[in-house]
């Protein structure tokens, strides 16, 4: 990576001094002096509130109570400029990033509720999803306002590094982490790069190495392919969002969301 770009890095772990805090503090530090930006959210440090309320609607508290409408009262407040200042911090960063780097151990096969929540709040419909006033143009896939943008998944898991695999009993990689990757970031048109993932995280007994292998995924952050999801407006998918019939005929399940 010889070009310099703005990279914000995400990240939900309680502990700064674990696994997941050291490998994003040696990850960020490898990032800055190859030359990075490096922005930083760092959600538990920050006692950053998961929870969606009506304030995120711009309800000031101890207004007149009135149904809270959490996607038009969001994207309403988004664009008017009167969402909470921690959210609008948050936008702002995500907007000035090249990349998104998102760090978290993997719980319950799911992400901190911390970070999940950040998704909730941050993500609102007008800023990473919706549709053109003006146009009526669709704004997700490979039209949505995050074209452009990379996006790198880092986790740790107890799990054995078998368990995950393609006949492992908690799912193959890519398809537990479906979600996330291509209806979180995908659908809000980021480029998304295949996951790292340190299973056996407990039972680690060579920090450098896994720290290395970190480094490298984190050098091939601007050059290496993403993930080949399918586009949905070019012909792929009916009008109803299902898989053409003559696209990967008589097969089915999230792999098909992904061209061969």
């Amino acid at each position: 990576m010889s070009k310099s770009n703005t990279i914000l890095w995400l990240s939900a772990h309680p502990e700064p001094s674990s696994l997941n805090g050291s490998l994003r503090r040696d990850a960020i530090e490898h990032l800055r002096r190859t030359g990075h930006k490096v922005l930083e959210s760092d959600l538990y440090a920050m006692g950053f509130d998961p929870v969606v309320r009506a304030r995120d609607g711009g309800r000031a508290s101890g207004a007149e109570r009135e149904r809270f409408r959490v996607s038009t009262d969001t994207r309403d407040a988004f664009i008017s400029g009167v969402q909470p200042p921690e959210i609008i911090a948050e936008q702002t960063k995500l907007k000035q990033a090249d990349a998104l780097v998102v760090q978290f151990p993997l719980w319950w096969y799911g992400m901190p509720a911390i970070l999940k929540g950040w998704f909730d709040r941050v993500f609102v419909s007008g800023f990473a999803f919706g549709t053109d006033p003006d146009t009526g143009r669709r704004l997700r896939f490979e039209q949505g306002p995050f074209v452009g943008k990379r996006v790198l998944v880092a986790t740790t898991l107890g799990d054995r590094p078998h368990a995950i695999g393609p006949r492992g009993k908690s799912g193959e990689l890519h398809e537990l982490l479906f979600g996330l990757l291509h209806g979180t970031f995908a659908y809000t048109g980021m480029s998304v790069l295949p996951p790292w993932a340190l299973p056996s995280a407990d039972r680690i007994t060579d920090y450098e190495r896994a720290r290395d292998d970190l480094r490298r995924r984190l050098d091939g952050l601007f050059t290496d392919a993403p993930i080949p999801y399918r586009p949905q407006f070019t012909g792929d998918y009916t009008p109803e969002w299902e898989l053409q019939p003559h696209v990967r005929p008589g097969e089915h399940g999230v792999r098909v969301h992904t061209k061969q």
